[in-house]
């Protein structure tokens, strides 16, 4: 809120951290040769930054912020999609009805919440079928962008079938290959730090270190969201990747709500909709009900002994 633009300053301190964690306690220090061959990880990275790079162009043809959004959240049918595709899967019918249930209540919350955001790059700029071709153009690029995130988490299931499971490898080699990367936005980065020094000074409780409040911002990102991704690559190693985008996906759901009575926006009817799509999609796909019965029916039967 403080520093809008400080998104890179922000991804490079993660980056950075978990690599340098990686590279002491998983590589060792570089000694360690990888279990899955790192040509496996470049074709990773590769998938990585394309899809981060098409998501942010495509705010440049015409593509509103609250759209943007929308299409974000379709990861889970684009996910099972390929499933059926590339890994020959079949889910039952209460898996397809979840995941239908989950999207449905996403776009609804996510689409409620984008009716207040204002966007810089809509159709009012420009008129006529120019307009119209740029505005098809990234449909287009959101599209490719989605179905090639869906992409990457199928490939990584097929490398941790076929080479075993490695997620702290994995974490280490998918945020050390792309610092390099950060160097055509060294400038920015830079800039932010200065900015940076300059913010109001802080005094960290229980250690009694004085350091500016920015600093200790990004330091608690960064902690905080390490545990977060390496929870996520630990999930990688032992659910499908539609698992895995469910998770991810009820994560950035929960961020939402959080983010929306936090900050005091407006939750309406359509949230509280959207949120039981949410919830019942939820457990009709992790089959909840199934444990339920069994559960209910050995209280039954104790309720029964004991009178």
């Amino acid at each position: 809120r403080q520093f809008p633009g400080c998104g890179n300053i922000v991804t490079f301190s993660q980056f950075l951290f978990i690599a340098l964690e990686g590279f002491i306690f998983e590589a060792n220090f570089g000694r360690k040769c990888p279990a899955i061959p790192i040509r496996n990880y470049f074709i990773m990275v590769a998938m990585f930054f394309t899809v981060s790079v098409v998501n942010n162009y495509a705010l440049n043809l015409n593509i509103a912020m609250p759209l943007h959004m929308i299409f974000r959240s379709g990861s889970l049918i684009a996910s099972m999609a390929l499933g059926v595709v590339i890994l020959k899967k079949r889910y039952s019918v209460s898996k397809y009805t979840s995941i239908a249930l989950v999207s449905l209540g996403i776009f609804t919350c996510t689409f409620m919440s984008a009716k207040q955001v204002a966007s810089d790059s809509s159709l009012n700029q420009e008129d006529g079928p120019q307009a119209f071709l740029w505005w098809l153009l990234g449909i287009a690029a959101l599209t490719f962008a989605l179905l090639m995130s869906a992409r990457m988490g199928i490939f990584q299931e097929m490398l941790y079938q076929k080479f075993g499971k490695h997620s702290k490898e994995a974490l280490f080699y998918n945020h050390a290959l792309p610092l390099p990367g950060f160097l055509l936005l060294a400038p920015n980065i830079y800039q932010h730090a200065v900015l940076f020094n300059q913010s109001e000074l802080f005094r960290v409780p229980l250690i009694g270190l004085t350091l500016p409040i920015m600093w200790f911002y990004l330091l608690m990102n960064v902690v905080t969201q390490y545990v977060c991704i390496r929870g996520v690559f630990i999930l990688t190693t032992e659910c499908t990747s539609l698992t895995v985008t469910l998770v991810v996906t009820l994560r950035k759901f929960v961020s939402l709500i959080f983010s929306i009575l936090y900050f005091q926006n407006p939750f309406t009817g359509w949230h509280w909709l959207g949120t039981a799509f949410v919830f019942v999609g939820t457990l009709m796909y992790t089959e909840v009900w199934n444990s339920l019965g069994p559960f209910l029916a050995r209280c039954q039967r104790r309720r029964m002994k004991e009178e």
